[in-house]
């Protein structure tokens, strides 16, 4: 089974990117982020045999999963006080297995409430894995974390002290996810430095492959079990007008 996400940086400016990745790629299930719209162009995916579920806000955000199984939706947002409006979380259970596409927030500016907003996210989030660890609920995560996890994931540290992406807070919420049991994907298969998911518009990053790894599958010990291969797909960030991330892909025995 083949699982991908990628944070398409608004669906549409990039359909015609994301059908194209589809016809060629032919993955079982594609989580999306960053839609940036409340549109969100169902028919199109099922008019090429996939089912979809989209959870949209005007202007920003966005995530969305794309199967070619049934999608049985489990959560259309983390479990909280009711109060956040943003479009960041699906969790679903898709050929009986729980999966749960995250759009995390960026944070930026350092010190700001933006900050605080990450902060309390990543707490609401390792208390919704913690819950379905401890009720022996199987599950892989994947999606636009926003992490940075260590200094082999940027192309230089140093130029990233500070950014909400790479502070020590960060990384503390960061590793609290990892200590629940579960497992990095990419890290499994690859341990070598300069393989990033991102890279900016801007200064000719990608030409210089100035990148960041901030896309990444979190796996949960059975599925980790599972894992057989996980991979960048740097194909679609050389594409014409393409998103600033690239697809990361995971096969699943």
């Amino acid at each position: 089974m083949k699982i991908v996400s990628w944070n398409v940086n608004s669906i549409k400016a990039r359909l015609e990117h994301v059908k194209r990745y589809l016809n060629e790629e032919n993955p079982d299930v594609l989580f999306i982020q960053e839609l940036k719209g409340l549109e969100f162009p169902t028919s199109e995916f099922e008019n090429i045999g996939y089912k979809n579920y989209a959870v949209t806000q005007k202007a920003y955000n966005g995530v969305a999963i794309i199967s070619k199984h049934h999608i049985n939706i489990e959560l259309d947002h983390l479990p909280n006080d009711g109060n956040d409006e943003q479009a960041r979380y699906i969790e679903a259970d898709i050929n009986n297995l729980r999966v749960i596409n995250i759009y995390l927030p960026n944070g930026n500016p350092v010190p700001d409430s933006k900050y605080d907003y990450k902060l309390e996210w990543m707490e609401l989030l390792y208390k919704r894995l913690k819950y379905l660890r401890d009720n022996d609920i199987s599950f892989i995560i994947g999606g636009d974390f926003n992490v940075i996890p260590e200094d082999k994931d940027c192309y230089s540290p140093s130029n990233w002290e500070g950014d909400a992406l790479f502070r020590p807070e960060t990384h503390a919420a960061y590793r609290a996810l990892l200590n629940l049991g579960l497992t990095d994907a990419f890290r499994v298969f690859n341990t070598k430095d300069k393989q990033y998911t991102f890279w900016d518009y801007q200064a000719g990053a990608w030409q210089k492959n100035n990148g960041i790894r901030i896309d990444h599958f979190l796996l949960s010990p059975l599925m980790a079990d599972r894992l057989k291969s996980c991979t960048i797909n740097k194909s679609p960030r050389g594409w014409e007008r393409p998103s600033d991330h690239t697809p990361i892909e995971i096969i699943i025995e």
